[in-house]
């Protein structure tokens, strides 16, 4: 039940039936320099989102997904447009 789920599966017995290494396993595999290891994903940002819990009408959020990906990036953008349009 603990077991790592990204570990390859030990079925063979003989390390000659292991199986092969291919470019998909050694893209997933961790990897270290001078013994550390190398974190992989987004780098960290100088200035992060807050994440926040907003309710807005079902339409707004309807047609902002309806621009496929990017969705909140683009709600975020047209916040900070309005903002410099209304705020001194």
């Amino acid at each position: 039940m603990n077991e790592n789920k990204h570990s390859i599966n030990n079925d063979w017995i003989d390390p000659d039936d292991a199986p092969e290494l291919t470019d998909a396993f050694f893209e997933r595999a961790d990897e270290y320099r001078n013994g550390i290891m190398i974190k992989r994903g987004r780098p960290v940002q100088a200035v992060t989102k807050t994440a926040i819990k907003l309710r807005l009408d079902p339409d707004i959020i309807a047609s902002f997904r309806a621009m496929g990906n990017g969705w909140q990036t683009r709600m975020n953008d047209a916040l900070k447009e309005w903002l410099r349009e209304h705020v001194s």
